[in-house]
Order: structure tokens, then C-alpha cells, then sequence
């Protein structure tokens, strides 16, 4: 499907924060998903994740939600890149992160070819516990989380509340997937997430991935495990088009 690009500006309040969308060329309104980054920005990979959600057939929009300690942002993948991520990934807030979202929300559904009905959202890192976040606190129908670190801590962001413990809020369905070598995700901290979905009547689905590591979607990184990926991209496609569609 023939997609167009292009860089957005989000309303929030009396200002805006930047956003990179793509789009089908042709048809609509559509599905849309909001994309969110991990703690490198909105750099190649995730406009390369937000390109493919687009030739799927939904508006994809990966937003800054940066845009307070670090606008524009866009690191590399080695040590200099994860200090500077991590230093702004201390600096998130649970209150803003949700502010951003509903803001991203409310954005695309004041776009003409949006099917404002029909969003979802997927994100990688802190930005798979954004989708997760996401999920609990909007009404998204479709979140797929992926790697998402510290859903399941003691605190969310910003000394927030955990953000597993807001797990019965989610009204649409969840797909978490996690790579079973990922020291920085405790598989008790997982099971922790699967007992919360199930505990919390959420149509959702968590999958761990034996041999797969923190980052293994991104083909950029060297912990990335094709046949995880393939088989992952594999459940997201199927989890927007039953959700998505119609």
C-alpha cells in the first residue's frame, strides 16, 4: 500500500509537541495506531515500525512524548545513546506520559481520515510500558506492548502509582511480549502482568520469547532475534486486524 510521511504537530494545551505520522495515500478514513518510542527517540527504527504500520492500512503516529526534557531527540544504539535515554526516561511523569497520550488521542481523531473509533497502540521499551499505560487510562481498543520495563515495578513513573495495579482499566484487548533473556524485565515481573490480566477479566495475552532479549524487535540493536520479530509482527498484524477492522 502507497503511504505518505510527513512531521505533525500535536495540541496540548497552549502548545504542541512533535510527531512523526505516515498514512495510506488513498481511502479511509482508516484505523489508526499511535507508535511509541523507546528511550532513543523517534529515530529510524521507530519511523520504520510507524512506515509498516501505515502500508498495513491504519494512520500511525509515533509522538515525542520527549518533548519537555529532550524534544526532537533521535539517539544511537550504544552506550552514549543509553545514558542520555535513561537520564530522560528518569525525568518521565505517569500524570504527563497519560497527558500525551490523550492529547495524540484526541489528535487523530480530529483528522479526517481517521476512524476515530478505531485506535490502537504499540510501543517498545518505556514505550511498551507507554502502551500499556496507554491501554489502562484511554479507551484504545488494541495495545501491544512490547519489552515494556517496569509495568510491574513498585512504582510507575514518576513515583506514580504501580502501573500494573491499573490493569482493570483496560477496555480493549493487550498483547505484552517479552524476550525471556531480558535481565532488565524479572520474569517474576512478568508473571506478575499475566496474573494482573487474568486477575482483571482483560481480554489479553502475554508471550515470552525463550530465546529473545530486551530490544529483540529493533534490527538495529544486536539483541535482535529475527524469527521473534517475524512471529511477533505476526500477532500484532493479527491483533489490529480483528480489533482495527471494520
Amino acid at each position: 500500500m502507497a503511504i505518505s510521511t510527513e512531521r505533525v504537530e500535536i495540541p496540548q494545551g497552549g502548545g504542541s509537541f512533535g510527531a512523526y505520522l505516515a498514512r495510506p495515500e488513498s481511502g479511509g478514513p482508516h484505523p489508526a495506531v499511535i507508535v511509541y518510542m523507546e528511550i532513543f527517540g523517534v529515530n529510524s527504527h521507530i519511523r520504520d515500525v510507524t512506515e509498516r504500520v501505515a502500508a498495513e492500512g491504519c494512520v500511525a503516529i509515533a509522538p515525542d512524548y520527549f518533548h519537555r526534557t529532550g524534544p526532537g531527540v533521535e539517539l544511537a544504539y550504544d552506550d552514549d545513546g543509553m545514558a542520555e535515554g535513561m537520564k530522560l526516561l528518569g525525568a518521565l511523569q505517569a500524570d504527563e506520559m497519560i497527558a500525551d497520550a490523550q492529547a495524540t488521542i484526541d489528535y487523530l481523531r480530529s483528522r479526517n481520515d481517521v476512524n476515530g473509533a478505531k485506535i490502537g497502540a504499540m510501543g517498545f521499551c518505556i514505550g511498551g510500558h507507554m502502551t500499556y499505560l496507554t491501554a489502562c487510562t484511554t479507551d484504545v481498543v488494541a495495545s501491544a506492548s512490547f519489552y515494556g520495563g517496569g509495568i510491574a515495578g513498585p512504582q510507575g513513573p514518576g513515583g506514580a502509582e504501580s502501573t500494573v495495579g491499573r490493569t482493570a482499566g483496560i477496555q480493549g484487548q493487550i498483547l505484552c511480549l517479552f524476550g525471556g533473556q531480558d535481565s532488565m524485565i524479572p520474569m517474576d515481573q512478568v508473571d506478575a502482568v499475566r496474573k494482573a490480566i487474568a486477575d482483571g477479566g482483560v481480554r489479553g495475552e502475554v508471550v515470552v520469547y525463550d530465546d529473545a532479549d530486551h530490544g529483540f524487535f529493533c534490527d538495529q540493536r544486536p539483541t535482535y532475534h529475527e524469527s521473534s520479530a517475524k512471529d511477533a509482527w505476526e500477532r500484532v498484524k493479527q491483533l489490529f486486524a480483528s480489533e482495527l477492522a471494520g
